[in-house]
């Protein structure tokens, strides 16, 4: 008979000890060992360390610094990263946690911990060790869902509710930093909806629960024994700040992996910005709040429901768009094919719109190439976007003005524009010739704000930049 190992769900007490909780928690907690063929091409000199953005658990020889190279061979039987001129091939080794989620197996884990392994063995606390399969991988969120063939069910932990945790809840991390099995640390939420830049749907829980290298994929546990989070990254700049993802977010994933092996995302068909203050105000909006429509894809659902390019999304389904990355994330969980409610703001009033959501698919963006410099205005040079150079830019079929040069500490420096931005509207009218750009910005009022649409590579945006103060 399998066994869920918790606590009582109404024990939200602070205990002497986390002796009781860790114990019956710490069976459902995992090893994970990976291996992977590394193929590296001819080798000068020491490299630096791999990106640890998502959590820094490779044991491999690859960019140590020269101190460390001797000792990582000798422990791990690998040879060091400079003085081998010929092109090599050799096996990487990776540690990482996990929790098991169901008696059959099921094992969830973070996508940067198993991706592109070629054996996969877990250790359970007893000792067992059972080699595991992936069943889907979701690098967006960074989540990955793995099973083991064991030949008896296996204790597993419930998933709580993320949304209930509260800034300043009791946890405990547990898992395996540097290989130390079964680590349990203690420590408390220390903020909800943090974004690190990780990815398209970034949501993390902060805590200061001590979260170090081989952590990774392990557990964030409530004072009732549920996971509330996996944890993920930590802040490379100090210690005391780690990063988990909200486990309600990993049930939406681990539902889609277990079933389709894959995750479908909904779809709107929308480029969002945040609205700051400046927008806020040219937009008819009390407060910056929701995601501000800098583009909508031809064709798409957002195109098809009537949503514009100045909408501001304030309301999804009933709940509040607070802001920019707010938006991307309810779109995602939505069943492709659902028709939800949006309220966005539009010339400073609201409207409410339906929308049939969509199936998110791969894009292939493009890069443009800057283009030559011209006059100042504003603090920057403006030149007309000829078709050869539209088309040169990858923008064929646009019209506007290439911004050719920004001056450091102008105006348009401080609303944020950069060499190579197209500038295709003005107070909202289309601009394609500079004289109609100074016939707009000489209208402008000393301090006055002017909001400009923007594309800048394949995205369009909107700005506001000040008119300087006139004597």
């Amino acid at each position: 008979m399998a066994l869920a190992l918790a606590v009582p769900a109404g024990a939200n007490y602070v205990p002497d000890s986390f002796a009781d909780l860790a114990s019956k928690v710490s069976p459902a907690v995992v090893n994970i060992r990976i291996v992977k063929t590394i193929k590296q091409g001819p080798m000068t000199g020491v490299m630096p360390f791999p990106g640890q953005q998502q959590g820094p658990d490779q044991e491999g020889p690859q960019g140590q610094p020269p101190d460390l190279h001797e000792f990582f061979r000798r422990f791990f039987g690998q040879g060091g990263p400079g003085g081998n001129a010929q092109p090599r091939e050799f096996k990487q080794r990776a540690l990482g946690s996990g929790v098991i989620v169901d008696p059959k197996g099921y094992v969830i884990t973070n996508n940067h911990v198993v991706a592109e392994a070629d054996e996969i063995l877990v250790r359970l606390k007893g000792g067992e060790e059972w080699p595991a399969k992936i069943i889907g991988r979701d690098p967006k969120t960074d989540l990955a869902l793995i099973k083991i063939d064991a030949k008896h069910e296996l204790p597993f932990l419930p998933l709580g509710d993320s949304d209930k945790v509260r800034v300043g809840d009791w946890v405990l991390a547990v898992g395996n930093p540097f290989g130390l099995e079964h680590t349990v640390t203690a420590g408390i939420i220390s903020a909800k909806g943090r974004i690190i830049g990780a990815g398209p749907y970034d949501n993390f829980l902060q805590t200061d629960a001590s979260i170090n290298p081989g952590n990774s994929g392990g557990p964030l546990i409530n004072l009732q024994g549920q996971v509330v989070g996996i944890n993920t990254a930590i802040a490379p700049q100090g210690q005391g700040i780690g990063f988990a993802i909200p486990v309600n977010t990993t049930k939406t994933i681990m539902a889609q992996l277990r079933d389709k092996g894959r995750v479908i995302r909904g779809w709107l068909g929308v480029t969002i910005q945040p609205v700051t203050k400046e927008l806020a105000k040219k937009f008819g909006l009390d407060e910056p709040i929701g995601a501000l429509v800098a583009d909508v894809v031809p064709g798409s659902p957002a195109d098809k429901a009537g949503i514009k390019r100045g909408d501001v999304v304030i309301g999804y389904e009933g709940k509040t768009v607070k802001d920019m990355h707010a938006l991307p994330r309810l779109v995602a969980e939505t069943k492709v094919g659902s028709e939800v409610s949006l309220e966005v703001v539009r010339d400073g009033k609201k409207r409410p719109l339906q929308v049939t959501i969509g199936e998110l698919k791969a894009e292939a963006p493009t890069s443009p190439q800057a283009a030559p410099e011209s006059e100042v205005k504003l603090g920057m040079g403006l030149q007309e976007l000829t078709p050869d150079l539209a088309k040169q830019m990858g923008m064929a079929g646009k019209k506007g003005l290439i911004v050719t040069s920004v001056e450091q500490g102008g105006p348009a420096a401080e609303a944020g524009l950069m060499r190579g931005d197209v500038i295709l509207e003005a107070a909202q009218k289309p601009v394609t010739k500079v004289s109609q750009f100074k016939d707009i910005a000489g209208k402008m009022k000393a301090g006055e704000g002017l909001l400009l649409l923007i594309q800048r590579r394949d995205s369009t945006l909107f700005v506001v930049i000040k008119s300087p103060d006139k004597k």
